[in-house]
């Protein structure tokens, strides 16, 4: 078997902490460099669900996109906080944490791809190129751009979108008129409001993304910019869970996906309906 710090100096080759947003926290978590890894567990989020199910499944090492530590804590006590609560319990099964995040946003192949890839699209580009000789030409950056094989309406892509997504019950909702026609798509994996500028400008018809505010929405709507598909933080991050245990399949013998829907919504209602 691999050791972690072998499969941890793999993740960063794959997707190298400098690429993350300063305010970013990716890397190993916790585990010693010397731990065997035989099993692996692949999930978005570190809750108390997943690490049951790493545990459940025997599992050496969990990678995950969300960090569980993004800001300074002065105190890991089991009994104040559910996240001191976490990394005792994965220290105390011998579980090992590594978080790949905003380096595997932006990476080539990375999150918005595996999203742009459950669409369908195709000649993809970033929808904000990453600067720097490094990345000149490699497909890095935030988001993707591409285009359907053939146009469709938006209705229909919203439809495709909800199929090819995994389910949750926030769903797919979009904003436009049903029956415009679409051919280039841009996507973001994660919440992707910041970019709704860039989609509008590369000439998106059509932006899928998660987690879009009111205004900002009403604003580009307004001013005729592409029409929004808005689905699940989890459910648009979730794809990329697969590319990631592609690549660590070629060094350890069994890697876990998790399909646990860690999406905090769990009812949906139409207004108005009894």
């Amino acid at each position: 078997m691999r050791t972690l710090s072998e499969i941890t100096a793999a993740l960063d080759d794959l997707y190298p902490r400098r690429w993350a947003q300063d305010w970013d926290r990716v890397g190993l978590v916790c585990g010693r460099g010397g731990n065997s890894v035989g099993r692996v567990l692949c999930a978005v989020d570190v809750v108390p669900a997943t690490v049951i199910e790493a545990i459940e499944a025997d599992c050496d090492l969990i990678v995950a996109h969300h960090p569980l530590l993004l800001r300074g804590v002065s105190s890991l006590d089991p009994a104040a906080d559910y996240k001191g609560d976490l990394v005792h319990t994965l220290i105390e099964s011998g579980m090992s944490l590594y978080v790949a995040h905003t380096n595997a946003d932006v990476a080539s192949p990375g999150v918005s791809d595996a999203l742009a890839d459950r669409l369908g699209l195709v000649d993809l580009r970033p929808l904000r190129p990453l600067d720097g000789a490094e990345h000149e030409d490699s497909g890095r950056g935030i988001g993707r751009i591409g285009r359907l094989p053939e146009p469709m309406t938006l209705a229909d892509l919203t439809a495709r979108a909800a199929a090819a997504l995994p389910p949750t019950v926030w769903g797919v909702r979009a904003a436009g008129d049903p029956e415009r026609l679409v051919s280039t798509v841009a996507v973001c994996g994660g919440a992707g409001d910041s970019y709704l500028a860039d989609a509008a400008a590369a000439g998106a018809n059509a932006y899928l993304t998660a987690d879009l505010r009111h205004h900002p929405a009403s604003e580009v709507l307004a001013q005729s910019g592409p029409a929004l598909i808005d689905a699940a933080h989890w459910a648009t991050e979730r794809p990329w869970l697969d590319t990631v245990a592609e690549q660590l399949s070629r060094l350890v013998e069994d890697v876990i996906v998790s399909d646990i829907d860690t999406d905090p919504w769990t009812i949906h209602q139409k207004s108005g309906v009894n």
